[in-house]
């Protein structure tokens, strides 16, 4: 089972197993069809606050990815981060994401915390 993190405007691949859409909003110019979404769990995206306060540059990815990680541990967030760690360990996972560099994403974070 793996976990990987793609852009969502990257073509699907056999390869990509579950795919999930990890942004608050519908990426632009996307046709829901051509996405090849399987879920979309907006409650843990990061917080529309917590976005524009990291995309402003008011912060390191260091502090975003702390932050984040905090409001995945509280809520609805929990219920569905265990959902995706469960999807994991049947098979493989995409999160997908428009973030020009998902490396330096939310997507990242997430990906790291539904590995462990």
């Amino acid at each position: 089972m793996s976990v990987r993190v793609r852009r969502v405007y990257d073509p699907p691949e056999p390869e990509d197993g579950v795919r999930v859409l990890v942004d608050r909003l519908w990426p632009r110019g996307l046709a829901k069809d051509a996405a090849r979404v399987d879920e979309w769990p907006k409650a843990i995206t990061p917080s529309t606050e917590l976005r524009r306060w990291y995309h402003a540059g008011e912060g390191s990815y260091e502090e975003f990815a702390g932050r984040y990680e905090a409001e995945l541990a509280a809520g609805e967030a929990v219920e569905l981060l265990d959902h995706v760690r469960d999807l994991v360990r049947t098979g493989d996972v995409t999160l997908l994401t428009a973030s020009k560099t998902p490396e330096h994403s939310h997507a990242a974070v997430l990906a790291r915390l539904v590995r462990s």
